[in-house]
């Protein structure tokens, strides 16, 4: 198989002779398969036959094509697929601080994860420490107490873009012992690897970008099997877990059965086992779908959210756009060290204006859809501080520069021009007299 990154995203994870030399990715709308046997059933169970399937909400073939791909682009070492991108992030911070422990991350992230850290994950023993600016390493290194268990980013954060240093974020995470977590849904795996740059566990909401068409939920989770987990603060990859007993073996435990794929390994089994946030196989077949075009829909996105953005700089209703990849912020350095094809296809701009120039801006939109999406192959707008960040306090969004007047823009595979004039008739409609 080609390193390629164009070739693996078609090929890799799928052997045609072993479904019946089918071309492409065969559905199996299954709930569970046949065992055959008692020692066949045994293996499975112990999980000593890779490549077979038990119960879909364990494992099954068409999902497993899609972790395999996935992970194949992100050089990991094992994936779980899961049933949305939030869920990616719920099972990563559960399997990560298991029994309770506190997670450092920026306060500039997606408002259901912020959320979620700030009024949901606290209820089950696991607390945050947030930072304005996540690339201010002395004041997280400030923040890292015995029980920190991560350090978690979004490596281009939303809706403002900013770029965190994924390089040295995972030196310092690794100084002291914790993994980095990576929410890399912006990008994709296309335009970033976070795990090259040292990153340990990559989410994605793949109901974005990676599917690209509007039409299916789904996340996945990355391992990248290169963490050196303790006993002593990560206890549940090394507590004995007699399902997997097999005589001769002396060590039952994840770490002991799975090694570097432990973190994967427990996630699938405790978490996509017991919790059931499962992604059924035609979702899984919308994502391989999408993913066979992922660089092309990319590149055609990303250049066409320049020009809109370059375009918007020049409009004097516009007050600042927020898109680190016109390079004239201070995090010019960091884009080109990590971004040589783009940021993304999601940017943000303030309008000068009010409120209600912003409702008549987004009424106003005749190509743009107004919806709480990014990555769809269509063009979408929003506005981040009603819909896509509502549950964040007010203080704490101005505080990241989530006004009221901010509106997000997704952009999709339609004519740049088209886009363009939509965005100037309804920015004049906004403020017509």
């Amino acid at each position: 198989m080609s390193n390629e990154f164009d070739t693996k995203k078609i090929h890799s994870g799928y052997e045609p002779k072993n479904f019946d030399y089918s071309a492409t990715v065969p559905i199996f709308q299954s709930v569970a398969f046949d065992l055959g046997n008692t020692g066949h059933a045994d293996q499975i169970v112990r999980g000593e036959l890779p490549g077979a399937f038990m119960y879909s909400r364990v494992a099954n073939p068409t999902v497993d094509i899609f972790e395999k791909r996935i992970n194949a682009l992100d050089g990991g070492v094992g994936a779980v697929a899961v049933a949305s991108g939030m869920a990616a992030i719920t099972y990563a911070i559960l399997n990560v601080a298991e029994g309770g422990g506190r997670i450092i991350a920026p306060l500039d992230i997606y408002g259901a994860s912020l959320d979620e850290f700030r009024t949901l994950l606290p209820k089950y023993n696991i607390n945050f420490d947030f930072v304005e600016n996540i690339n201010d390493f002395d004041k997280i290194q400030e923040l890292i107490r015995p029980d920190t268990k991560a350090i978690y980013v979004e490596s281009v954060s939303n809706p403002i873009t900013n770029i965190a240093d994924i390089s040295q974020l995972a030196k310092l995470a690794h100084k002291n012992k914790i993994p980095l977590i990576v929410d890399n849904t912006f990008p994709t795996p296309y335009l970033f690897n976070p795990i090259k740059f040292g990153a340990d566990i990559i989410v994605y909401s793949s109901t974005k970008g990676i599917s690209g068409h509007g039409n299916v939920v789904s996340g996945i989770i990355v391992d990248g099997g290169k963490f050196e987990w303790t006993k002593e603060k990560f206890p549940q990859f090394f507590e004995p877990e007699l399902t997997l007993d097999k005589e001769g073996r002396e060590d039952n435990s994840f770490v002991g059965v799975f090694g570097k794929r432990a973190f994967s390994a427990h996630l699938r089994t405790k978490y996509l086992r017991l919790m059931g946030a499962v992604l059924n196989p035609f979702a899984a077949y919308l994502g391989l779908l999408g993913l066979e075009t992922l660089s092309e829909r990319i590149n055609k996105e990303v250049l066409t959210a320049l020009k809109i953005a370059r375009y918007l700089e020049k409009n004097e209703h516009i007050e600042k756009i927020f898109h680190s990849g016109l390079l004239n912020t201070p995090q010019r350095d960091l884009v080109e060290k990590y971004y040589p094809n783009g940021i993304g296809t999601v940017f943000s701009f303030k309008l000068r204006g009010t409120v209600e120039n912003i409702k008549k801006l987004l009424n106003g939109v005749k190509l743009f859809t107004y919806l709480p999406n990014v990555g769809d192959n269509r063009s979408l707008i929003v506005n981040p501080s009603g819909t896509t960040h509502r549950e964040v306090p007010e203080d704490e969004r101005k505080r990241q520069n989530i006004s009221d007047n901010l509106i997000r823009l997704s952009i999709g595979l339609e004519d740049a021009s088209d886009l363009i004039r939509d965005l100037e008739q309804a920015i004049k409609q906004a403020f017509k007299e």
